[in-house]
């Protein structure tokens, strides 16, 4: 969440930030935030005026006694029992303004980066760059969910008999392609430096109120019930928070961690041929790479997190593009964030695989994740930095289509040692 120092100091620059985000009544949530803080600095100097009192008058109850006043000490001391009980109640006060401070703040979005564009809505981002070449494909080329059944590769109905919709079963040479996936991601990430962890598929409300998903304001987290847990949308929740109420040394970062996981995502409202095959399921696999570091450098790892993705798009042979959000299609917590796409060639449309986004301090600030300086020890929040590297759902439904052909589906030349096999396809799938 945005700290209350960068909002008193800033206020403008918040308010204006927050309005290129498109969002609603950015002025009155922050004149809120600062109503709440004035009552509590007042609440605070009436109890330090309180506490000040209190001791004078219990130094007075000593004097008084030991003169013999016995009266004027009983009237003193009546007056410290009055003044503890108005020190509780402004306790209280100030208990509640934080309570009601923290709540507010949780409902304020991160404000964009001064380089993110203005826009609404998806039609607002800007394409940066664009690599590989999209393929030329016959009249007759099938769409992923056609070449699924095709060559028996996942099954779409057993998933809606076992679980529901956008639970999809794989089978055979597709079961080993999307572990080849993984395993190539994992082993690209370890390349790059990132340390590998395997962390919990569900997290508590802690974790999830750290990396901003909780409270869950689009009911997209599966939550259960019996236990208070969260079925992970990403490794990003669980790796990051390795990281809450923690104080690291500056000598350790940039700290770098890669994870695979499943994620799960109720993606309620999600109807529609765009849904349609892989194009958005509720669970599905994804290497997640996380970075923590200063807020001096990490920008420069957010270029260096871009140019690792890219590295695995040119390497999966796949046409793409990047695209820098506008403030209107960026998330609740990014400041900036750019999107992959792939080309889908049979479907003639870009499908988005990666989000590499910079928090800045907004993350650190919920998980209290800091810092300590080299040069005075003093501690600072850290920027937190995540990217999908890759999401395998849409990078397989693309390389399918790509990469198809007479005999089947061309596997990319990349996996093929972690795959075993050069093509997809019904023939010796066991």
């Amino acid at each position: 969440m945005l700290t209350l120092k960068l909002i008193s100091e800033e206020t403008e620059r918040v308010i204006a930030g927050l309005e290129k985000k498109h969002f609603n009544g950015a002025r009155e949530a922050i004149e809120n935030v600062l109503a709440v803080d004035k009552r509590r600095r007042e609440a605070q100097r009436e109890l330090d005026n309180t506490k000040m009192h209190a001791k004078q008058m219990a130094a007075q109850i000593g004097n008084l006694m030991k003169q013999g006043k016995r009266e004027e000490a009983e009237k003193a001391k009546q007056e410290v029992s009055l003044l503890k009980q108005k020190d509780k109640e402004l306790q209280e006060q100030m208990a509640n303004a934080e309570k009601e401070m923290t709540t507010l703040l949780c409902t304020i979005p991160n404000i964009p980066n001064e380089i993110v564009p203005e826009g609404a809505d998806a039609s607002g981002n800007i394409v940066v760059k664009e690599g590989g070449v999209k393929p030329q494909l016959p009249e007759n080329a099938l769409c992923h969910w056609d070449l699924c059944k095709k060559y028996n590769l996942i099954d779409f109905d057993l998933g809606v008999k076992i679980t529901g919709a956008g639970f999809p079963v794989y089978i055979g040479k597709m079961a080993r392609f999307q572990r080849a996936l993984e395993a190539f991601f994992l082993e690209e990430a370890r390349k790059s430096g990132y340390l590998e962890v395997q962390p919990p598929y569900v997290v508590n409300e802690a974790s999830g109120y750290g990396t901003g998903q909780l409270p869950d304001k689009e009911g997209q987290m599966y939550h259960c019930n019996l236990d208070n847990l969260y079925l992970i949308p990403t490794a990003e929740v669980p790796v990051t928070n390795i990281f809450r109420d923690v104080i690291l040394e500056e000598s350790a970062l940039p700290i770098k961690r890669c994870a695979y996981s499943g994620c799960f995502r109720r993606e309620a409202g999600s109807y529609g041929k765009d849904v349609r095959g892989l194009n958005r399921l509720h669970q599905f696999d994804k290497v997640e790479i996380v970075r923590i570091d200063t807020p001096q450098h990490s920008y420069e790892s957010l270029n260096e997190m871009l140019a690792h993705v890219e590295g695995l798009m040119q390497k999966l042979e796949q046409p793409y593009h990047i695209l820098r959000l506008c403030g209107g299609d960026m998330s609740f917590t990014a400041a900036l964030c750019y999107d992959f796409e792939i080309w889908s060639a049979a479907q003639g449309r870009w499908l988005e695989v990666s989000s590499v986004s910079n928090f800045e301090s907004y993350q650190a600030n919920r998980l209290k994740c800091r810092y300590r300086r080299a040069e005075d020890k003093k501690t600072e929040l850290c920027h937190t930095l995540n990217g999908s590297a890759l999401a395998l759902p849409r990078i397989v439904a693309a390389i399918m289509e790509n990469n198809q052909c007479e005999e089947g589906i061309r596997v990319p030349k990349c996996l093929v040692p972690y795959c075993g096999f050069e093509m997809l396809n019904d023939k010796n799938f066991e």
